[in-house]
């Protein structure tokens, strides 16, 4: 991946400086050095989007997993919540069957 960013980069880099040239109506090979940095500049900046992409993926799976972990909290202290409501208002019909409790 790494040769592959590197290229793509350096071509990059290479069709900048010569579409700048071709723009300002010069010769596409007017400063050979414009296109070696072009073609530089181009390399690292491809390689720094790839890493940053990978970075970001890393990321991402952790804020998922957290997020997953919360959603799961709170739906469980939701459904205990519903659970030991619903197991009391069943104890209160059962006293109020034995007559242990008047409403």
């Amino acid at each position: 991946m790494a040769l592959s960013a590197t290229m793509i980069g350096a071509l990059l880099g290479l069709g900048t400086q010569m579409y700048s040239n071709a723009l300002r109506k010069l010769p596409y090979m007017r400063h050979p050095w414009e296109h070696v940095i072009g073609m530089g500049l181009g390399a690292v900046f491809v390689n720094q989007l790839v890493k940053w992409d990978e970075k970001l993926k890393v990321d991402l799976d952790k804020m998922l997993e957290k997020a997953k972990a919360a959603n799961e909290r709170r739906y469980m202290v939701w459904f205990i919540l519903l659970y030991t409501n619903l197991l009391l208002k069943c104890y209160a019909k059962v006293l109020v069957h034995q007559g242990a409790l008047h409403l």
